[in-house]
């Protein structure tokens, strides 16, 4: 009882974990709008200049899911503060880098911060009272959603004011300062999962996602038809299902394949996928758009960063409503607000489809971008945390996170091949390119709505030896608010 009284209040935790999460999503964005200032700086090719942006999609895709299941199985304070020192020597090394080699490195080694979501969430639900564990997962989520989109916009900014450099020497400095308040603030988590790490699905996993995402991300370059795009994404096919086969009779499984199966789980999965299609593409190629010089025949000529300032009410408002939506939760349902949000995201992307003329449209799109995603993506987060098991949190919402990256880089590919199709090199993309990229993510975005319908309304408590620990408030908050099989109360 003597370490429960010493327990530091929670609120220090939570601005803690804000401050992580914050400067983790900024390095996911910042280098997306200066891609081709890095070139310049580095002395590299396009092509080869993608690979600070893949790589890093690679390492997190990755280490997002160890590090989860690391976290449960030795203390997820522990396993942040590791992640922060990652994120922190990463940052350094890329701020140093003079060349494209150890630019890349750097990127990797930035790609272990993955870590720091389904870490939070994790400490979120082992730490704080049980009425604010959804409110809280809300606003992390969303300042995650956010932290991007809000990267796109300092972009520019920094550059301008300072170099290329400074975009990894501030986020350095913010992480290095989170990373020794973690240590010295966050309690350790109580939780934990006996066992060890499966080397055998670490492996697997990551040759199946390196496979897909490496396939994907360069399919635009090779060509979706060439025989290296179809043989990877064949080989992660072949991978993935022999990854699944390995962990569903490992004794320690990286990834709990039952858990996986769970409806909550699988289905919240499919809307993460869906959803990351849309909104990582929108991030991606809007500020092209609009950097686009209006000899065009579309486009509006605008610098860096005042195309970063039209997307910043997407940031402001994901990030607001990300807010709202614990207490709409807790009075709806997670699952009325993840279809609420969603069906308002498809708004976003049918504006821009067929009105994107002037600048006020597209700052109307992104309010509404922010809005919906907002309240999805707080929302999504919930479902999946409160659906397993406490010792199950980390590697549950990280392979959700996981997910949602997948999602990014085939939105981004799929747009990319779009956009470019038929355009000779040298010259400007066809506005038709953009309006057919945009209808795509519109249907990208009702898939995600009608998945989120099937996503259940009441969930059982979920197996496990842990199961007394489960918070029963929680479970009561989730969409519907009942609990089956639960009458005594």
């Amino acid at each position: 009882m003597a370490v429960e009284t010493a327990r530091r209040p929670y609120q220090a935790t939570y601005a803690v974990l804000a401050l992580a999460v914050g400067g983790y999503a900024l390095l996911q964005s910042l280098v997306i709008p200066v891609l081709p200032t890095i070139q310049a700086g580095l002395h590299t090719s396009q092509n080869t200049v993608t690979w600070v942006l893949t790589a890093y999609l690679l390492s997190a895709a990755i280490f997002t899911p160890i590090m989860g299941r690391l976290g449960d199985m030795y203390g997820k304070e522990r396993l942040l503060v590791i992640t922060l020192a990652a994120l922190t020597v990463g940052s350094l090394m890329a701020a140093i880098s003079t060349s494209i080699t150890l630019m890349i490195v750097a990127r990797v080694i930035q790609g272990v911060g993955g870590g720091v979501l389904p870490l939070s969430f994790g400490l979120i639900r082992d730490e704080f009272p049980k009425e604010k564990v959804m409110g809280a997962i809300g606003v992390i989520a969303a300042l995650a959603a956010a932290g991007a989109g809000l990267g796109i916009v300092l972009a520019g900014p920094i550059v301008d004011a300072l170099n290329y450099h400074w975009l990894f020497w501030i986020p350095m400095i913010v992480i290095a300062v989170v990373g020794v308040a973690a240590y010295f603030v966050i309690p350790e988590s109580q939780v934990r999962t006996p066992g060890r790490l499966s080397w055998p699905g670490v492996i697997l996993l990551s040759a199946w996602l390196v496979a897909l995402i490496l396939g994907i991300s360069e399919a635009p370059t090779w060509g979706w038809g060439s025989a290296s795009v179809i043989g990877l994404l064949i080989s992660a096919v072949v991978v993935a299902v022999a990854w699944v086969f390995v962990e569903a009779r490992s004794a320690h499984p990286l990834i709990d394949m039952h858990m996986m199966r769970i409806p909550a789980v699988w289905t919240t999965n499919l809307v993460a996928l869906l959803l990351g299609v849309g909104m990582y593409a929108v991030f991606a190629f809007l500020p092209e758009f609009l950097q686009t010089p209006t000899s065009a025949g579309y486009g509006f000529g605008v610098s860096i960063t005042h195309s970063g300032l039209i997307l910043l009410p997407s940031s402001v408002f994901m990030f607001a409503f990300g807010m709202l939506s614990g207490p709409l939760s807790k009075r709806f349902g997670s699952k009325s607000v993840l279809v609420t949000g969603l069906l308002i995201g498809i708004v976003t992307f049918a504006l821009l489809t067929f009105a994107h003329a002037a600048q006020w449209q597209i700052l109307l799109a992104m309010v509404v971008e922010g809005i919906g995603f907002g309240l999805a993506f707080a929302s999504m987060s919930a479902l999946v945390v409160v659906a397993v098991p406490p010792e199950q949190t980390g590697v549950a919402s990280g392979m959700n996170a996981n997910i949602r990256t997948i999602g990014g880089s085939i939105g981004a590919a799929v747009m990319s091949s779009i956009v470019t199709s038929g355009v000779r090199a040298g010259t400007l993309p066809r506005e038709s390119g953009y309006a057919h990229g945009f209808a795509l993510l519109t249907v990208a975005a009702i898939a995600a709505a009608i998945a989120a319908i099937f996503v259940p309304g009441r969930l059982r408590p979920p197996a496990s030896t842990t199961e007394a620990t489960m918070p029963h408030a929680e479970l009561a908050m989730v969409a519907g608010g009942t609990l089956v099989g639960d009458e005594s109360e």
